[in-house]
């Protein structure tokens, strides 16, 4: 058999666009949006301010706003949602044939899931992988629990962790934060079988993690299942199940002669993929009745474009609409609706015979290799205006569930993507501001968070700044809830700004009122403090770099306000001496030198951007010796001369030891300053976030370094022994740095100082043995932090006494930001 989605019914309110309306938290009917209006030249979707009532996500209580952005209070005491245990969980799929050929399979599987799993099944598309897996959820025995089915195409392990709770616990509107969710679902004895499950190995790890007890059974293209576990690869069937298959295709024994010989070099060819062969008999069935040969062997290679060249013109425009949305799934209505068809159902499943589509558990979509088969055919795509006009009044129907758009969020991330390509971002900023409130409100927040990356841009494009502040403010209240807890004073004090600079006070206030659940030293990050109206408002500023006056230039420490930080330094040849110099931002540098002493002597050199002329510079990497700093690649300076003695990369740096230089056409690049501390007596420890991040907006190099600084220590706190378990404790970095991180709450901690020159935390979060940490990346041109364009993750990966770091840009918030510093420090841990 193929790779055919054959999964159960979904639950009777989530069938077709408009089901029954969602009861709230307290069994009231949810309160939608109202419908915009119909049959008129108007495009415009009217929301209501509340788009469903409170939903509560860790320990905080959400209103969800489509208007002014969203509300938050923090729980108060007892009134945590207590979910209720299901006795037993029984989420199947679709009854099916049982596959050809897969006995021997089966037995392995059922082995390695008697065993506890994990277990993986990984291999080539259309090898029949999701038909194993299905055939296997409903016939092996699950854990005493229950047995669960997913299917995890382009979705998030969170989000997959919140179905999982949903389907073990009686609860509405409650996302337990992940510390929660693994004690609610721990004593958990499901088997979860999860198809499409497609992800790295941190995200697998991510996945399983959130139901410590339950047995995993996961189908992917590539092996990803490390460590514990096993991996099974699934090959091609046999022959003769091969020719079996053909024989069940076509209705008829495939004949001992001719076509029984084509038959056998037909499953030789197709290295006995379901697929092809499911393919070669529907191209046979096509032929008029009793004249149909299989095709040769030959052609196995060009079955798609024979299919296709036989499809009717109905068939042929559904099949357009699907392959148009790519990978998503498209409920039978909505086909309906769009592609014109009569008898829907059953057109959708000729194409499934086919080998064109495949049905899932939230509809049908295109089969992978068919969209870019019929794309080469007929390149024009089914139009944009219709799709995000049919999408964007569907959802503001007040029968439209939150769970019915959650369902079909890849379809909306989709069109969003084709309207800002079709240079439509106005488009774009309707699909996602209208689906934005029911994606929140389904606590779905994998995919919330996508579709906020997309409107953010797109509005920006569009020049609509309402929802500008909107997107902003609701990444902010996103980033609070999931915990990144840098990320939400960031964005939430830049929401402000911007709702104020809009006159719009309610959606000021909202965002200062979450604001002040941000944990202090998050929030001290930003060097913002917010308050509603009635109080002390410090939101003078224009952007998030609000905070304390800049020092003084001649005096600055290089990590100030300039917005510039230098990696942990080597080991300078003079034992007592510490030099640092810095090139001030001035039209003409200048260079301010200190000497101080301590008892591991050091050396910095490190140039501030100039504001003139920020423009002419080209991004490029420092580099001195062979060292490698935090995540920057290095290389040569493209944009003047660059040196940096503490051997950290930086981006298109122009400076020389002792003094400031100019780059090309007599501007200075960006760069970063070394920073060191020092203390007579004592040993120096650096605590260090290695992130340094540079992008480039146009021509303008921006510069972002997320670091700490050196912190004193008296002689036995600073030592670090073997004792040291996870990440805590002193490690010794590739780029010849110290590195140093805390215990604290589960995670791990490093204080110090940001690029912004404001004190700031960094926590890394995480579980096992991968921790990750993410921050805000600013336009620094300008000398201090000024705009926010996107972020940065960086992620530790432990292996014993060795780790991993990588560093990945993960979102951008304007277009043509990217990143060229982004790359892997291993560390060693300090005996």
């Amino acid at each position: 058999m193929t790779d055919r989605d054959t999964s159960g019914p979904a639950p009777a309110d989530e069938g077709r666009p408009g089901g029954l309306p969602e009861a709230g938290p307290e069994g009231q009917p949810e309160r939608r949006p109202g419908p915009g209006p119909e049959g008129g030249s108007g495009r415009r979707i009217d929301i209501a301010g509340d788009a469903g009532g409170p939903v509560v996500a860790g320990d905080h209580n959400v209103v969800i706003d489509a208007q002014h952005g969203s509300t938050v209070t923090l729980l108060m005491e007892g009134r945590r949602p207590r979910p209720v245990r299901r006795d037993r969980v029984a989420l199947l799929p679709r009854r099916q044939h049982a596959p050809l050929g897969r006995d021997t399979d089966l037995a392995r599987l059922a082995t390695a899931v008697r065993d506890g799993g994990p277990v993986q099944l990984w291999g080539a598309p259309g090898v029949g992988k999701s038909t194993l897996l299905r055939h296997a959820a409903r016939t092996l025995t699950p854990e005493r629990d229950g047995v669960l089915f997913l299917d995890a195409a382009r979705r998030e392990p969170e989000d997959l962790a919140q179905d999982m709770f949903e389907a073990c616990y009686e609860t509405r509107g409650y996302a337990p934060s992940s510390p929660e969710l693994r004690r609610l679902m721990t004593g958990v004895r499901v088997t979860v079988y999860v198809d499409n499950a497609d992800f790295s190995p941190e995200g697998l790890r991510t996945l399983m993690d959130a139901a410590p007890d339950a047995t995993f059974v996961v189908a992917g293209r590539d092996r990803s299942l490390l460590g514990d576990g096993t991996a099974l690869r699934l090959d091609g069937i046999g022959r003769a199940p091969a020719l079996d298959l053909l024989a069940r295709e076509l209705g008829r024994p495939v004949g001992a002669g001719a076509e029984g010989s084509t038959a056998g070099d037909l499953w030789e060819t197709s290295s006995g993929r379901p697929l092809l062969l499911l393919r070669a008999a529907a191209l046979t069935r096509l032929e008029p009745a009793g004249t149909g040969v299989l095709p040769r062997p030959a052609e196995v290679g060009d079955l798609l474009p024979l299919l296709l060249g036989r499809l009717d013109a109905e068939p042929l425009r559904v099949l357009r609409l699907l392959t148009t949305l790519d990978d998503a799934d498209l409920d039978v209505g909505h086909i309906e609706a769009l592609g014109g068809a009569r008898d829907t159902d059953v057109l959708c499943g000729r194409l499934v015979d086919l080998g064109l589509a495949e049905q899932t558990q939230r509809g049908y979509r295109a089969v992978a290799d068919v969209v870019p088969a019929l794309r080469e055919r007929d390149p024009e795509p089914f139009s944009v205006e219709v799709l995000c006009e049919h999408f964007a009044t569907w959802i503001a129907r007040p029968a439209t569930t939150a769970a019915q758009v959650e369902q079909h969020a890849r379809a909306l991330e989709v069109v969003a993507e084709l309207a800002e390509r079709d240079g439509r971002p106005e488009l774009a900023v309707r699909i996602v501001r209208a689906a934005s409130p029911a994606l929140a409100r389904s606590l779905r927040f994998g995919v919330w968070g996508r579709l906020l990356d997309l409107g953010l841009p797109a509005a920006q494009l569009a020049g609509d700044r309402r929802a500008v502040a909107y997107f902003t403010h609701e990444q902010g209240i996103r980033s609070l809830l999931t915990g990144r807890r840098v990320m939400a004073a960031v964005l939430l004090t830049e929401a402000a700004v911007l709702w104020r600079q809009l006159g719009d006070v309610h959606g000021a206030n909202a965002a200062a009122g979450a604001h002040q659940y941000v944990p202090s030293h998050a929030a001290n990050a930003q060097g913002t403090l917010l308050q509603p109206d009635g109080g002390a408002s410090h939101l003078a500023s224009s952007g998030p770099s609000a905070g304390p006056s800049a020092p003084d230039p001649s005096t600055a420490h290089a990590a100030g306000a300039h917005g510039t930080v230098a990696h942990a330094p080597a080991t300078a040849a003079d034992p007592g001496t510490t030099a640092h110099t810095t090139a001030a931002q001035h039209t003409t540098a200048t260079t301010h030198t200190t000497t101080t002493s301590h008892t591991a002597a050091t050396t910095h050199t490190a140039a501030v951007p100039h504001a003139a002329n920020a423009g002419a510079a080209k991004a490029g990497a420092a580099k001195a010796g062979a060292a490698k700093a935090g995540a920057a690649k290095a290389g040569a300076a493209k944009a003047g001369a660059a040196a940096h003695s503490a051997g950290a990369a930086h981006a298109g740096a122009s400076a020389a030891t002792g003094a400031a230089g100019t780059g090309a056409a007599g501007a200075s690049a960006a760069g970063a300053a070394g920073a060191g501390a020092s203390m007579a007596g004592a040993s120096v420890v650096l605590k260090v976030v290695a992130v340094i991040v540079a992008v480039v907006v146009g021509r303008v190099v921006v510069s972002q370094a997320v670091h700490s600084f050196a912190e004193s220590r008296s002689g036995s706190s600073s030592s670090s022994g073997s004792s040291d378990t996870g990440l805590a404790g002193r490690w010794t970095g590739s780029d010849g740095a110290t590195y140093e991180f805390d215990a604290s709450g589960g995670g791990y901690v490093s204080r110090g100082r940001d690029a912004c020159g404001q004190d700031a935390s960094t926590e890394f979060t995480g579980s096992g043995d991968t921790y990750s940490a993410e921050r805000p990346i600013y336009d620094t041109t300008s000398g201090s932090c000024t705009g926010l364009l996107g972020e940065a993750t960086t992620t530790i990966t432990l292996s014993g006494d060795s780790a991993k770091v990588t560093t990945t840009m993960t979102k951008s918030y304007q277009q043509g930001v990217q990143c060229f510093s982004c790359g892997t420090l291993y560390l060693t841990r300090q005996q």
